[in-house]
């Protein structure tokens, strides 16, 4: 091959890879971009404060419900065909959420934008080890650059829908996907490599419906459950049928002949263990994002722009620690190492940020928390993530890319329904009432922390290190 043949083949996986991490960015950044946003979003469309988690959680409840099939889907129909429908989808929620004048209208977008999201994850990730997947070190550093785009994009995005809730108004936090859905389509067509057109098989979509709305049913009673009460029947009828639809879901996959997932996946130690990582990962992460937000905004009385460039450096440090930190000490440490650590550390900086007053200062009270807990999570992410894509077969790398982010948006949805509960309970709902309010965003940030630490012990139990891998 010549040089130039060559240089330019290395040119076009760049550029590859750039939309692929691009992509991670953006369908992360749309879980977090609207949380400056939910002040004005609340007054103009008629949210409560408990309910106002539901425009987060439409989102995430459509991404993480649908990964699975999603990622079924690109190894049915093929990776880069999946990847470009995603981008349409998107585009669609993005114009409706937008465009909505009251809750419902926002809700469905929301929903739409998950579904774009859930074809876009999986099949993204399928095309990075397509094209990387032959080179290990190549591997390393494209997964590296994949998974700092995803926590970035969480917190980046708190920043970009400050800048446009306070300079433009809110529904451009969804209109910012348009042009962005466009550029990602003529990328596609352009960067990504064609493979195969699909492998035989059916789509279970009984499989992905019961596992959808058993995921939202599990949601709506742990978010309603404050108000309505846990004993209630609207809170047990809503947890029970969860628990119905989630069983039937493992056991049609168990008896199904071609199952949305195959079960024995999680006969693999490594796979289990990395995808639990992985949920709790989420519950801990987007809680505490969701509830500083509004610490910021209600407690301290930061407009918009201040709220969002307040995360500013915690992106800077997961950048930083997950493309040149987290490499090496995968490399010096094996993955179980960094894992725990981070998760104790991610644990951490919830506690510190726990301890914030009512009339606390940015500078002593929040950055540095904040600061410990994005260490902590660029060490734990690209580590659980790496060893969960790695534990399937080939043929199965879309369905393993679509059960690890699965893992990381059903902990985030379910965390952050947990955290609203915990919050709620302790006078989260008292807007106007900055010590209530404090206590209750101070439980929510224990309570995250506990999860994260829960995470650190589970890993050191049950994760096995592969042979050679620890402090090699």
């Amino acid at each position: 091959m010549s040089t130039s043949v060559s240089d330019r083949l290395g040119t076009t996986r760049r550029w590859a890879l750039a939309l692929i991490a691009a992509a991670q960015f953006v369908v992360i950044m749309d879980t977090s971009i609207i949380g400056v946003a939910l002040p004005r979003m609340q007054a103009e469309l008629g949210f409560t404060q408990q309910n106002l988690s539901w425009v987060f959680n439409a989102y995430v409840v459509a991404f993480g419900g649908l990964l699975l099939l999603g990622g079924r889907l690109s190894d049915l129909f093929g990776a880069r065909r999946l990847f470009a429908a995603g981008w349409v989808v998107l585009l669609l929620g993005s114009l409706v959420a937008g465009l909505a004048g009251n809750v419902g209208w926002e809700l469905a977008g929301r929903a739409v934008q998950g579904v774009g999201a859930a074809l876009i994850a999986p099949s993204a990730l399928t095309l990075l080890m397509m094209i990387f997947g032959a080179d290990p070190k190549e591997l390393t550093k494209a997964l590296a650059l994949y998974g700092a785009a995803a926590p970035a994009g969480g917190t980046a995005g708190v920043f970009l829908g400050g800048v446009i809730t306070q300079y433009l108004s809110w529904p451009w936090v969804f209109f910012l996907n348009i042009p962005i859905a466009v550029i990602a389509l003529v990328g596609t067509k352009l960067l990504m490599p064609a493979g195969t057109t699909g492998n035989r098989g059916s789509v279970d979509l009984p499989g992905a419906l019961t596992v959808t709305l058993g995921l939202g049913a599990a949601v709506y009673g742990i978010v309603r459950a404050p108000e309505a009460g846990w004993g209630s029947a609207e809170t047990l009828i809503a947890l029970a049928a969860a628990a119905v639809l989630l069983t039937a879901f493992v056991i049609t996959q168990a008896v199904r002949r071609q199952p949305l997932v195959r079960l024995s996946l999680f006969r693999t130690p490594q796979l289990g263990a990395a995808n639990l990582a992985q949920v709790l990962l989420g519950g801990a992460w987007i809680p505490m994002w969701f509830f500083l937000n509004l610490y910021l905004q209600q407690v301290l009385n930061y407009t918009a722009f201040p709220s969002g460039a307040a995360l500013l450096p915690m992106t800077v440090v997961i950048m930083i620690g997950m493309i040149a930190l987290a490499p090496r000490v995968i490399g010096r440490f094996g993955t179980k190492t960094p894992i725990v650590a981070g998760m104790v550390l991610l644990a951490a900086g919830m506690g510190w940020l726990s301890l914030a007053p009512a009339d606390g200062n940015y500078w002593t009270d929040v950055l540095p928390a904040t600061l410990v807990a994005a260490l902590g999570m660029s060490l734990a992410f690209i580590p659980s993530l790496g060893t969960a894509i790695s534990s399937a077969r080939p043929e199965e790398g879309g369905l393993a890319s679509g059960i690890v982010n699965t893992s990381y948006q059903v902990g985030s949805a379910l965390g952050l329904a947990a955290m609203t509960a915990v919050a709620t309970a302790f006078g989260a709902d008292r807007l106007g009432d900055t010590a209530a309010l404090t206590q209750g965003f101070s439980a929510a940030f224990l309570g995250a922390g506990g999860i994260a630490l829960a995470g650190a012990v589970l890993t050191l139990i049950i994760l096995r290190p592969r042979r050679g891998a620890e402090g090699s």
